[in-house]
């Protein structure tokens, strides 16, 4: 009969505690499926004594994660208390170096130190796996690195971050501003005091520089992505998306270019048929455009301890199975270098909004403009204050004007819209979204 698999766990957050209710209650389940029992034999976290509602009793207390990571009894690590640095560096490192298998949620500890990790795991011969780490429990990282292996990759793109999905979609369907939303979202917990790793973009980066790796055989590099949020985005560009058939939602894209890997987070206005503008909320979802097939969409749950914990559990899983994946889908001295692709070489269509002012000759002149940089507009909306009536006091009021391009490159934009600016005839910067086709 085969042993169990012995489990150490650091971290008993709502994660954490889920793991090991899923561990007992699913036991013959997990069991069957892997072909040995899995069997929790020690744990540690911060508070020893705080109330958790999991029974405990047979279970050692490692007095810190590096004890726990190199306890004598445990053969796979599993690491759920978060952060890029230690305790959760130097315990994976140790668990990994001493030949045991690690199991982790941790994007941040993966986007910065990765490479590092995974050639310890090929070194010595343990497994480093990781699907909670993007997207909880959407099996995008097996999907990349396994199901699709045979299939080159030319794209993969999705909404990363359920707490800006939530932003745009209470935006969206109620006409709330972004503050509005931003603040009900704290209150109900989807979004922290300080949100701005989620708003910003940074957390859709770290998941998003994971995923460029297993679908294009790239070194994990956060640096590489360009980063935009969602701040900027204002009611009238969502009723505008809506007008013109398309949907603002915050993506990570990692596309393969003539020029080299693109990686990207910004707000992008996605066609409203397109299978990502149906993700509403908190849920996630990633696209993977494959040579020789149709796109695949997976969408579910990217965040909660529910959720994470079942991807949690199956990477527990796939270690009793003696499964040894190379953690990013190939041998780490066959990962390549990659850069930071200028966003200025970025080439699609474009949303561009203007506050243009009323007078003469205004819209000859942003035609001028943009003419010179050779772009061509697909559509034009122009929207008259007060149905076009003259304003009470007289005044001129600036107009809002909403162009569509067809595709052109970024820096041509940058430019036209710089040479407005200079010519007196907008109010304001203009607002300027990215076009991503299905």
């Amino acid at each position: 009969m085969v042993a169990p698999l012995k489990v150490g766990i650091a971290g008993l957050g709502t994660v954490g505690a889920e793991v090991i209710r899923l561990i007992e209650t699913q036991a013959r389940v997990l069991a069957g499926r892997s072909g040995r029992g899995i069997r929790v034999v020690a744990v540690t976290a911060r508070s020893k004594a705080k109330k958790r509602n999991i029974d405990l009793r047979g279970v050692e207390w490692a007095k810190d994660p590096l004890a726990l990571a190199t306890h004598p009894e445990v053969d796979c690590f599993v690491e759920l208390m978060g952060g890029a640095g230690d305790p959760a560096l130097s315990a994976v490192e140790a668990a990994l170096n001493a030949g045991k298998s690690v199991v982790t949620a941790n994007k941040a500890l993966l986007a910065k130190h990765g490479l590092k990790l995974a050639k310890a795991a090929e070194k010595h011969g343990g497994a480093l796996n990781f699907e909670a780490a993007v997207g909880a429990a959407i099996p995008v990282i097996k999907t990349l690195r396994e199901g699709l292996a045979g299939t080159g990759i030319n794209r993969v793109y999705g909404i990363l971050n359920g707490t800006c999905n939530y932003i745009l979609t209470r935006m969206e369907q109620e006409g709330l501003s972004f503050a509005e939303c931003l603040k009900d979202a704290q209150r109900l917990g989807y979004a922290e005091a300080n949100p701005s790793f989620d708003v910003d973009g940074h957390d859709t980066a770290q998941k998003l520089a994971i995923l460029a790796s297993l679908a294009f055989g790239t070194k994990v590099a956060q640096s590489a992505v360009y980063v935009e949020g969602i701040s900027s985005i204002a009611p009238e560009d969502l009723r505008a998306a809506a007008d013109l058939g398309y949907r603002v939602k915050l993506l990570g894209v990692a596309v393969r270019t003539a020029k080299g890997i693109e990686q990207r987070v910004h707000p992008t206005m996605v066609p409203k048929t397109s299978s990502i503008a149906q993700v509403m909320g908190v849920t996630n979802a990633v696209t993977i455009d494959g040579e020789g097939i149709p796109p695949i969409t997976l969408v579910g749950p990217g965040a909660g301890g529910a959720a994470t914990a079942s991807a949690v559990v199956a990477d527990i899983a796939d270690v009793a199975r003696g499964i040894r994946a190379n953690p990013f889908g190939r041998p780490i001295a066959q990962l390549r270098d990659t850069k930071k692709a200028p966003m200025e070489r970025h080439e699609g269509g474009y949303y561009i909004r203007l506050l243009a002012r009323d007078f003469p000759g205004t819209a000859a002149a942003i035609a001028t403009r943009l003419a010179e940089q050779k772009i061509s507009i697909e559509s034009i909306v122009q929207r008259h204050p007060n149905g076009g009536a003259a304003p009470a006091n007289g005044k001129a009021v600036p107009v809002p004007v909403i162009l569509i391009t067809y595709a052109t490159h970024e820096d041509a934009v940058r430019r036209a819209l710089a040479a407005v600016q200079k010519d007196k005839v907008i109010s304001g910067r203009p607002q300027v979204i990215r076009i991503e086709k299905n």
